[in-house]
């Protein structure tokens, strides 16, 4: 009997993380992992903070190159990934070799996407989504720089934060009317908008780039939409991504959205091939397309497509988690960002606090802890039993939440416990 052979395309965490799943489950027969880089599999999020502030002491890699051998998994690197027979079981890479496989996983994850406008200025514009964009954009960095970002996402704030670290002049120009639209509430965005000026940085929000060039001194020249006119030594931009699609189209898979369309097993419209991180598409619960570009992300789908792979029962999924650290603070957001209301948890102007988002029916939905990560669990728990408590005791910082999610955990088949867990932490706390 020929030994099964699962191969993982995609050189980032979720394919890291599906080949040391797969041993840690005992899988026994053959792993090999393509990717188009050069690098061990490392993490993005650094990207955008360590790699710039400490490039000679990150640590990027997911595992050490040692684990890759003590663990039998293949490292094929610098190679690409060409086209996908699913009739046959194989893929085609760039440099001619045929892997054979039982199951596939497809981990590419996701491109920034392009603007030709801002591309054609040249080596002083630049995106980050690879170690090899950080490494160009360190290379530029001067003492005094002057940056224009454009984007106010995440990726952006923590750029921006990076760069005032590293002795640079900021602006920040997003169309939206305000930071971190698409991931955080309201609440939050005036709140990181005002840290981010305190420390130095220009905002241009509700506006956006309509002619790019460079001046006789190569420097960068943005007009913007209201006639604004902006100048700098470099550009970086990070305005979402796009998913390349060529090699699930090869494997003729179902696509939505333009990614790959996934069950709840990670599976695609192959049955042998799956999928795992940002290049997938999912229904979720509201009976909407979902993607989830997070960490977290492509490490629960790597693990839930492993599962499947080798029949074994997976770990029950948890609320939507992720983080950003910017501006010394660590900002940790799980559930739903588009809560009905929004109860601070502490005080905005002297951090740590936390934010409690509400459904229209008063459960808790979402969460949100800034310098507050140890009341991430607990609040990820009660999300999970969508607990409902008075006003008074989420608003009531002396209210421990872990007791708070262990009585709620314990009376969840009771609503009459429940209710007894709401008087109760309601109650005077020194009658």
């Amino acid at each position: 009997m020929q030994t099964p052979h699962i191969v993982i395309i995609g050189g980032g965490q979720a394919g890291a993380t599906a080949a040391a799943e797969l041993r840690r489950r005992e899988f026994a027969g053959r792993i090999t992992l393509v990717g188009e880089e050069p690098y061990l599999p490392y993490e993005r999020p650094p990207l955008s903070k360590d790699a710039l502030l400490d490039p000679d002491n990150v640590q990027l890699n997911v595992h050490p190159e040692r684990f890759y051998t003590e663990q039998n998994i293949t490292l094929k690197l610098g190679v690409r990934a060409d086209t996908i027979d699913a009739q046959q079981g194989c893929v085609t890479l760039s440099n001619g070799e045929t892997l054979k496989y039982d199951s596939l996983l497809l981990a590419t994850g996701a491109q920034a996407r392009r603007l030709p406008e801002l591309d054609a200025l040249g080596s002083v514009s630049h995106v980050l989504r690879t170690l090899d964009d950080a490494n160009r954009i360190r290379a530029q960095l001067k003492p005094g720089s002057h940056v224009l970002l454009v984007g106010a996402g995440v990726i952006g704030l923590e750029l921006a934060s990076s760069l005032i670290a590293l002795g640079a002049s900021v602006e920040l120009i997003d169309p939206a009317a305000r930071v971190m639209s698409r991931n955080a509430p309201e609440v939050l965005s005036q709140y990181l908008q005002t840290v981010h000026e305190a420390r130095g940085v220009r905002f241009h929000l509700g506006t956006q780039v309509s002619k790019a060039h460079l001046d006789q001194e190569q420097k960068v020249v943005l007009t913007l939409d209201n006639g604004q006119q902006l100048q700098g030594d470099l550009l970086i931009y990070g305005v979402g991504v796009t998913i390349d699609t060529r090699l699930a189209d090869s494997a003729g898979l179902h696509t939505e959205q333009g990614a790959i369309v996934i069950d709840e097993h990670g599976r695609s419209s192959q049955p042998a091939i799956y999928a795992a991180g940002d290049t997938t598409v999912q229904i979720g619960m509201d009976g909407r397309w979902q993607r989830q570009e997070t960490w977290e992300n492509a490490n629960h789908q790597a693990c839930m497509a492993v599962c499947h792979m080798l029949n074994q029962e997976p770990a029950q999924a948890s609320p939507a988690w992720f983080w950003t650290d910017q501006c010394d603070m660590n900002i940790q957001f799980a559930g739903d960002m588009a809560a009905a209301h929004w109860i601070v948890r502490g005080d905005l102007d002297t951090p740590p606090f936390v934010l409690i988002g509400l459904d229209p029916e008063g459960a808790i939905c979402g969460a949100i802890t800034v310098n507050q990560g140890r009341d991430m669990r607990p609040l990820k728990e009660l999300i999970e039993h969508r607990a409902v408590l008075p006003l008074e005791v989420w608003n009531d910082t002396a209210q421990n939440l872990r007791n708070l999610a262990k009585q709620i955990a314990q009376a969840t088949n009771s609503p009459a416990a429940i209710a007894a867990v709401a008087v109760e932490a309601a109650a005077p706390l020194h009658p």
